[in-house]
């Protein structure tokens, strides 16, 4: 019976959500499979897994063929390396202590990669935040500035209009002064 661990597609139209999945070969793609190992949503940023790592390695070692996209997602996760190291170890390259130190080596580079891309994620989401927020400033300074501009010059018509009026209401007096000054002399 050739098994395979590949992906059964679960969730909703255009979100697909997946369950890593031994199964006969033979057997449909969503349809009946020996064991659920694990599930896979590459909906979140970066793709979450979940895997029974123990069951994983298991199956690998009994001959189960992954697919591409489950061969990555165990290789991401480790388990084809720990079964190459284990390989290495039954036939004798190098000790099961020494095979453990390099899992664990590799897993904390792995770790530190995963950390390091999580953290300048955010690092450019928090600058482009940030950059997004100096450009409302430019541009709310300069419609500040512009309203202070029409502000002042609204203030230095009402102004000239004021000293236009002053002077009309200046003049007229005059005029009126002096024509009382003319009807009192006739």
């Amino acid at each position: 019976m050739p098994v395979k661990i590949r992906l059964a597609r679960h969730g909703k139209k255009a979100y697909a959500f997946y369950h890593i999945v031994v199964a006969d070969n033979r057997a449909p793609r969503d349809g009946k499979f020996i064991e659920k190992i694990g599930t896979y949503n590459p909906n979140t940023n970066p793709a979450t897994v979940e895997l029974q790592f123990d069951r994983a390695l298991e199956w690998i070692q009994k001959g189960a063929q992954p697919t591409d996209t489950c061969r990555n997602i165990l290789s991401d996760k480790g388990v084809m390396l720990k079964k190459h190291l284990l390989g290495g170890v039954a036939k004798g390259a190098f000790s099961a202590e020494e095979a453990e130190n390099r899992f664990e080596k590799w897993m904390k580079e792995k770790a530190a990669k995963a950390e390091a891309a999580a953290t300048k994620l955010s690092g450019d989401k928090a600058a482009a935040q940030k950059a997004r927020l100096a450009e409302e400033a430019k541009v709310k300074e300069a419609r500040a500035a512009a309203l202070a501009e029409k502000r002042a010059a609204a203030a230095k018509a009402a102004e000239e209009a004021a000293a236009a009026a002053a002077a009309e209401a200046a003049a007229a007096e005059t005029t009126e002064d002096a024509a009382q000054a003319a009807g009192e002399e006739a």
